[in-house]
């Protein structure tokens, strides 16, 4: 697609150009294997001396549809989507790291990979060390050791919405020779283009804001191309793969050899694969995006407004409110909007917050955050619950902190909901 073209019209039309007599929308493809006359065509497949679908676990038409348009939307140069999220986190760190490397992240991440990180990944023999996402520049560099492969962060921490200062963390990262990975879940390539700033890797959790409809599991890591692998140490890209007859990534697939090895490595061995249908979803959901984004920005700014101003909200966290620690970055990386994602405290401590969400009748109690629907969530009790008293103040979460996930209903009907579940604290 015209690279010029709008991203409405990215989220629209990118990805996908029928063909005459083809399919208008993307076509379910709900097969495990391809069909080929030869042997040898299929043996050269499984070289990587040929391109095209041979087993569903490394490539479908329904994946490679999905695929090419969230690559297009965020200005990279190729993507794999995987089940989830977390599995997406998990490939995007394995893909560089072995047993003895150690990673820099930052603290205040989503729950579940803060714990993805700190155990299942240590216990893997990948170290870590965890920074403020806020932290001067001389902190992070000295976060960083000799065998340290990338720095990982959330463009928009969930739930705390700090704002990463992208062009410093990509600074600090690459005088070292090593990439930076973000997570641009809450923004969305709508609100917030990190390749822009020096990013190198983005993955999303899209079972959030890009399916949009809490229908469809799903993860994404695109890679923008630009990093130059030979110039660190990742002997995963630049050292011979004797499982593929000794290719070289870097030889075979140039600058796309970060995202191909993630493909033909580790989606091939672990298998964390979309299903076709997921797949499916999440394209047709992407289609809506950019209008969701604009009512989701809309609505939480002034579902932010009213919570500031009542006394029985002891603070509001929203990038869009003036005075807000991370406003001037959010003006410069998203200047369209945030998401619609708030996190705010309730005065009288837990007690009072959990009642002031089972008082909620229009916003649901769920895991989920970022669809169409307004939820909400206590994050200290439910997904940092694993954390410690001390690994959850460093994420910055407090026993009073309550995540509302406002939805695209209509602003009074939300606002309605709020007055009425506050009036119960009184």
């Amino acid at each position: 697609m015209n690279s010029d073209y709008h991203i409405n019209t990215k989220c629209v039309q990118g990805g996908y150009r029928p063909e005459n007599g083809e399919p208008r929308v993307p076509a379910i493809c709900q097969s495990t294997t391809f069909k080929y006359d030869s042997a040898g065509q299929m043996g050269q497949l499984f070289d990587l001396e040929a391109s095209g679908d041979f087993y569903t676990r490394l490539g479908n038409p329904t994946f490679a549809a999905a695929e090419a348009k969230l690559a297009e939307l965020e200005g990279g140069i190729g993507a794999v989507l995987t089940s989830s999220g977390q599995a997406a986190s998990m490939l995007a760190v394995l893909n560089l790291c072995r047993s003895g490397d150690h990673v820099v992240s930052t603290s205040s991440i989503y729950g579940g990979t803060y714990n993805l990180f700190n155990k299942t990944l240590r216990d893997m023999g990948i170290d870590f060390t965890f920074v403020e996402a806020d932290c001067d520049e001389a902190t992070l560099k000295a976060a960083i050791q000799a065998d340290t492969k990338l720095v990982f962060a959330e463009t928009l921490s969930n739930p705390t919405l700090v704002v990463l200062d992208i062009e410093k963390f990509a600074r600090v990262a690459h005088a070292h020779h090593i990439p930076l990975i973000v997570d641009n879940t809450f923004p969305t390539p709508v609100n917030c283009r990190p390749f822009e700033f020096g990013a190198d890797i983005i993955t999303h959790s899209t079972t959030k804001y890009l399916d949009g409809h809490a229908r469809s599991m799903g993860g994404v890591i695109i890679d923008s191309g630009r990093f130059d692998w030979r110039s660190g140490n990742f002997p995963g890209l630049t050292e011979p793969d004797e499982t593929y007859h000794g290719i070289v990534y870097v030889d075979q697939f140039g600058p796309a050899a970060y995202i191909a090895k993630a493909r033909t490595h580790l989606m091939r061995d672990i298998g964390a694969i979309i299903s076709p249908m997921n797949a499916f979803l999440l394209h047709m959901g992407i289609e809506t995006l950019f209008l969701r984004m604009e009512r989701h920005c809309a609505n939480a700014q002034a579902v932010a407004e009213f919570l500031e101003k009542d006394p029985r909200i002891s603070w509001v966290e929203y990038p869009g409110l003036p005075g807000n620690r991370g406003y001037e970055l959010a003006k410069k990386y998203m200047p369209n909007g945030t998401c619609g994602v708030i996190s705010f405290g309730v005065r009288d401590g837990r007690e009072a917050a959990i009642r002031l969400m089972e008082a909620m009748r229009l916003a649901a109690i769920v895991t989920h955050v970022a669809d169409t629907r307004t939820c909400v969530l206590h994050p200290a009790g439910t997904t940092h619950r694993q954390l410690s008293d001390e690994q959850l103040k460093a994420a910055g979460i407090g026993p009073e902190m309550i995540r509302l996930s406002v939805g695209i209903e209509h602003i009074d009907d939300i606002l309605a909901d709020l007055k009425q579940a506050l009036e119960t604290l009184n």
